[in-house]
């Protein structure tokens, strides 16, 4: 996953939020309730590390667009 960079947070009223879980359902379920407190702009999936086949743990990004002010 590519990092968050200073274009995610250029302004005031930009975020960038990074989810670590150990499963796809714990990670959206977070999103959920980050979705349910503020607009964002959710991921609509998780990601592995790669070359970690098998291993626990997704992550997920999501962010809070300067239009969803």
């Amino acid at each position: 996953m590519r990092e968050i960079t200073d274009a995610h947070v250029a302004e005031p009223g930009l975020a960038g939020v990074e989810v670590a879980a150990a499963d796809d359902a714990t990670a959206l379920a977070v999103q959920e309730l980050l979705a349910a407190r503020c607009a964002i702009a959710p991921a609509d999936r998780t990601t592995r590390e790669p070359g970690e086949p098998g291993e626990p743990g997704v992550r997920l990004r999501c962010f809070r667009p300067a239009m969803l002010r």
